[in-house]
């Protein structure tokens, strides 16, 4: 799914670069969704459901885990603004990067606290600030890979590339936490994971065909290309051209 999404997402991008202007600016904001929403949010969903603690049910609490949602959306947006506004520059290239992976990381972390279950938990902090760490490694290259990377292939591996790194944040993040489970069980609030999968993969597989549907439909970038090569010419023709009178005479 990690994959899945940035690849999504990447392909949203090369339209944007292409696009520029208002128009690309609406790329971007799909491309966050792909990226933010289906390439991390649902990666880490999806691998919550593989977690379990023995002696112990798990509920969700369903306010945080949207907040967790919506901030991966909105800080991947930012990060792509920022780095797409910044083009070359390498300071806004790392301050992207810095800023969606501290965000990622917020997400993840606090996707694991709207968990409630009759545990403690703790967290080793060395491990959790090594996450941190990949978090913001894997957010400033994957928007390396959102400014330069064009063509199927190369997508695909960068696709593959970016669904290693988030995975990887998240079983790091994972791997710090201890839990210890109460001797008596207590009541818990929330919603379980099956309550959240169903409307998880609805409103997912919803939004995902929604974009797929809009490049499938938009021109190609091959045939953006060749638009913006034939105004180009246009262009030059019209400036090379003298203006002339009724009769053919030029004038001035």
């Amino acid at each position: 799914m990690s994959s899945v999404g940035s690849m999504l997402g990447l392909l949203l991008t090369s339209r944007a670069r292409l696009a520029g202007g208002r128009e690309g600016r609406f790329w971007l904001v799909g491309a966050a969704l792909a990226i933010g929403g289906t390439g991390i949010w649902t990666m880490h969903f999806i691998a919550m459901l593989g977690f379990s603690v023995a002696g112990s049910v798990i509920r969700y609490d369903v306010p945080l885990t949207a907040l967790s949602a919506f901030i991966a959306v909105v800080v991947v947006g930012m990060g792509l603004f920022l780095a797409s506004y910044g083009g070359e520059r390498l300071g806004f290239l790392l301050g992207g990067g810095v800023l969606t992976g501290c965000g990622v990381a917020s997400m993840h972390y606090l996707g694991m606290a709207a968990m409630n279950m009759s545990a403690h938990v703790s967290y080793d902090p060395a491990i959790v600030s090594f996450s941190v760490l990949i978090a913001i490694a894997a957010a400033t290259v994957s928007l390396w890979f959102t400014l330069r990377v064009r063509g199927a292939l190369k997508i695909g591996g960068a696709a593959l590339v970016m669904g290693v790194a988030v995975s990887g944040m998240h079983y790091t993040g994972m791997y710090s936490m201890s839990v210890t489970t109460h001797p008596e069980l207590e009541p818990l609030s929330g919603a379980r994971a099956i309550d959240l999968l169903l409307p998880l993969i609805v409103g997912i597989s919803v939004i995902t065909v929604g974009l797929l549907l809009t490049i499938i439909l938009s021109p190609s970038e091959k045939e953006l290309r060749s638009e913006a090569a034939f105004r180009a010419r246009l262009r030059d023709n019209d400036e090379g051209v003298p203006e002339v009178d009724l009769f053919g005479t030029p004038r001035g």
